[in-house]
């Protein structure tokens, strides 16, 4: 049987449309960010260019990875040199492409991280808050998760880390907010949109006070941890849609 594979241009403009890479300024570009081979028969998708995760990528023979934290972000040091000029030298030696989506992936309403981590914790949206509508707001499916304590032992489970939680483990949840990754800045927006809990991957020395203050539980349940499910959504996607080879590699990370 022959192997299925994918033109790496043709699929750059999938992906641009897909996730409608136009729709926000970002902190870094969105798409092709360094380019290999033409032709794409084996995709690894991973959280984050870690050299961990090209190294494993090239042990499955990738034509190409995927990631939601890539390169190139603003405001950094460009120069080429130490870990940078690592994982840029392996990529390019090996000629392996490498595709970073980062706010469009948060906030696609299917495959984004914010959806994903909403199915795999029982969560359902019916607003949004924040700038272009980033986080989500919505309550618990379940009947039986009605604290905090009881979101945040569903959360252990389903995410495999325990969450940091401020706030009263018998404060009954109410409306909930959320979103992925390093998304404390929204705190106060998703107060306003009227959380009464607050979901997130990290939180802040600040952050800590104003949810004190407000009475609003924060449960920080980790950056990596609640970034997982987005790329593995699209990857799954990806495979189906162009019949390649799709794996998923999780570089552990406690943060």
């Amino acid at each position: 049987m022959e192997e299925q594979t994918v033109d790496r241009e043709a699929l750059s403009k999938y992906l641009a449309c897909l996730l409608d890479i136009n729709r926000v300024r970002d902190f870094s570009p969105n798409g092709l960010q360094v380019e290999g081979r033409e032709r794409i028969a084996t995709l690894v998708t991973g959280v984050t260019a870690s050299i961990a995760l090209i190294e494993a990528a090239l042990a499955e023979n990738a034509d190409a990875i995927l990631v939601h934290h890539g390169y190139f972000w603003r405001g950094e040091d460009g120069r080429i040199v130490g870990t940078r000029k690592q994982r840029l030298g392996l990529l390019l030696r090996n000629d392996l492409n490498l595709y970073a989506y980062h706010l469009p992936l948060d906030m696609h309403p299917e495959l984004g991280n914010n959806a994903q981590l909403g199915l795999r914790l029982g969560l359902r949206a019916d607003d949004r808050f924040g700038e272009n509508g980033i986080g989500w707001l919505g309550m618990v499916d379940d009947p039986t998760v009605r604290t905090v304590g009881d979101l945040a032992r569903r959360i252990e489970q389903g995410l495999g880390r325990q969450p940091m939680v401020i706030g009263d483990l018998e404060q009954p949840l109410g409306r909930i907010g959320w979103c992925t990754g390093a998304a404390q800045a929204y705190l106060e927006d998703a107060i306003a949109a009227g959380a009464q809990t607050y979901l997130s991957g990290e939180i802040s020395e600040q952050t800590v006070h104003l949810a004190r203050e407000t009475g609003v539980a924060y449960i920080a349940c980790g950056h990596h941890a609640t970034e997982r499910y987005g790329v593995q959504a699209l990857g799954a996607h990806i495979a189906a849609e162009f019949g390649i080879r799709h794996l998923f590699i999780d570089i552990d990370n406690p943060v």
